[in-house]
């Protein structure tokens, strides 16, 4: 019986094998099939046109022709819808000649954003050649070298990605992608803005102009391929990956997906809730360091798995980074209020706004769980981050977040908070990644005189960007320190477009009556109110009636079907990572 139990076992591989290779026959005969309907209708289209014009020309010149006008009839259905039409066709064009022997869509899109890699480095280049005359001018370019290497790693790795899948896999990076190609337009913004108001802003903005330009198209070309592969029925390609589709991971009971190692399930269903550490930091010398910087600094450069550090109580005075190296780290503490991480850098002091963050994680898939982030330096230094995130995957569980403004830098990527509060004054939850804040406490904290508060200043430039701050079943309320000065009327508003594009939803949230009727305040003047995204759902309140929110054309008030688009399952793709992270999470709408 035991060897008959293995051998139905042991067929299930060999089942799902022929049906992977049955599957990729049929990918490929629908695929065949629609480059024979191409050819013929340019060749027909061709034939057609040579019918009603000369026939003088010659035999091989004929072919040479219908074969350009095939390729050149694909280049521009790609690139229908870019917002930089003539730079997508003449940027693939030119790579197509290059490589006349490439025929799939992917490839096309591969040649885009190689060619997008290719203009950062001669963007780059020639920023190398400016002038940097203060301190300030030198700093800001330290910094855009940073990002940019930052953005060409992410090219290098799209690119990448589109080399190594077939057509039959590739229906599962277009997230990836667009994820990648988003963050990479943030980090050229992000360079801008860190150089003082002036000509060499101006000039590294010029410079870098053609790398916007680029990754738009690079984003506009993957909605495009996906379109197309889609029309041709490859299966699953789909950008929403709800919960219950077949590509989404598999559940076993304990909530935890099927392909997780022991190690790591027995790790995430210990009974205390938080794995074994690697190593133990203790501010009073009962662990293995006593700071956090020097744990990390003695982190094996090689590790598989998870790397756990645990925070014992205590106020630690450092600024950390958990580098982009450091992936697949675990950080918790005995609690928000005890396992506390501090600074003060700011931007009044000289240190760019970038550059303020007491923590900062890049590296991808990084957890944190009950710990403290906090930056001290108070409202009159203005700028002065408290956290600053641009880890991909990244989840932040009953953690705290204390600042005045842009206290939490959600800089790029797909991040997930849960449980957490957050507080501050101006802009204090900022950035341009695909975040969704679930289950959240936003106080809004006590500004300056002649100040208003501001909770979220979202920075999408750009329309394709798959960015947007997400506040789904939060609770946005006073803090003590606003609650005995509300009689002076201190006006408070949801959010204010940092960028033309900007993009935020509060969807199912309770929000207090310090929030201002309007809801949304302007930047200046009416800079983005037509392109920025900002909407509301089913939330409540005395702050929450909308009857006299702002009338922009870019504000809305959801139906049900518009708020789902921005839950954590199509938002973040967030079945395929969270699990993993053994964090708690609702994935669709409350209600």
């Amino acid at each position: 019986m035991a060897f008959q139990d293995f051998d139905r076992v042991a067929e299930r591989p060999r089942a799902e094998r022929q049906r992977q290779l049955r599957k990729r026959i049929t990918i490929g005969a629908v695929l065949a099939v629609t480059v024979v309907v191409l050819i013929a209708a340019g060749v027909f289209e061709v034939v057609s046109h040579s019918r009603h014009g000369s026939n003088k020309l010659a035999q091989p010149r004929r072919a040479v022709n219908e074969l350009s006008f095939i390729s050149d009839t694909v280049i521009k259905s790609i690139c229908r819808s870019a917002g930089y039409k003539e730079m997508c066709v003449n940027t693939l064009t030119r790579a197509a000649r290059a490589q006349p022997g490439l025929s799939q869509p992917k490839d096309l899109l591969k040649m885009a954003i190689t060619a997008t890699g290719d203009e950062f480095e001669k963007a780059m280049n020639n920023i190398i050649a400016f002038k940097f005359n203060t301190p300030a001018e030198k700093s800001a370019f330290e910094d855009c070298k940073e990002l940019m290497q930052d953005a060409k790693e992410e090219l290098a790795l799209s690119a990448s990605q589109l080399a190594y899948h077939g057509l039959e896999k590739l229906s599962r990076i277009p997230d990836d992608l667009n994820n990648c190609l988003s963050a990479v337009m943030s980090y050229q913004q992000t360079c801008i803005d860190g150089f003082p108001e002036g000509k060499l802003k101006d000039d590294t903005e010029k410079a870098l102009q053609p790398c916007k330009e680029l990754a738009s198209n690079s984003l506009a070309m993957v909605s495009e391929v996906s379109s197309l592969l889609s029309r041709i029925l490859v299966p699953g390609f789909s950008r929403h990956l709800l919960a219950n589709e077949s590509n989404s991971p598999i559940l076993e009971k304990d909530g935890l997906p099927t392909w997780m190692s022991h190690d790591h399930r027995s790790m995430f269903k210990a009974q205390d809730d938080n794995p074994q550490p690697n190593v133990t930091v203790a501010k009073h010398g009962t662990g293995d360091y006593e700071t956090i910087t020097e744990a990390l600094a003695n982190m094996p450069k090689l590790f598989e798995g998870r790397y756990v550090i645990y925070v014992k109580e205590g106020i630690y005075e450092e600024n950390v980074t958990i580098t982009k190296k450091m992936q697949n780290v675990t950080m918790y503490g005995d609690g928000s209020q005890k396992s506390i991480i501090t600074g003060s850098r700011n931007f009044v002091d000289g240190v760019r706004t970038f550059q303020t963050a007491t923590f900062a994680a890049l590296g991808d898939n990084f957890l944190a769980k009950s710990m403290g982030f906090r930056n001290t330096a108070g409202p009159e230094k203005h700028q002065a981050v408290a956290c600053r995130v641009q880890a991909d995957r990244s989840a932040f569980l009953n953690c705290r977040f204390e600042g005045y403004q842009d206290t939490l830098y959600v800089q790029t990527h797909r991040q997930f908070y849960r449980g957490c509060v957050i507080a501050g004054t101006i802009d204090f939850i900022f950035g341009d990644a695909a975040v969704v804040i679930q289950n959240c406490i936003i106080l809004v904290r006590q500004p300056m005189e002649n100040q208003q508060n501001i909770v979220t200043a979202q920075g999408r430039i750009d329309k394709r960007e798959t960015t947007g701050i997400v506040l789904q079943s939060c609770r946005i309320l006073a803090d003590k320190t606003l609650e005995s000065v509300q009689s002076k009327m201190i006006r408070s508003y949801l959010g204010r477009p940092w960028k033309e594009y900007s993009r935020t939803i509060v969807m199912e949230s309770t929000i207090a009556d310090i929030i201002h009727p309007d809801g949304w305040m302007p930047w200046d003047g009416d800079f983005a109110l037509k392109t920025l995204y900002y909407a509301e759902f089913n939330n409540t309140g005395a702050g929450a009636n909308v009857d006299a929110r702002v009338k922009w054309h870019g504000y809305s008030v959801m139906n049900k079907e518009e708020a789902t688009e921005y839950t954590v399952g199509p938002f973040l793709q967030g079945e395929s990572w969270i699990p993993a992270l053994g964090v708690p999470v609702h994935y669709g709408l409350y209600y």
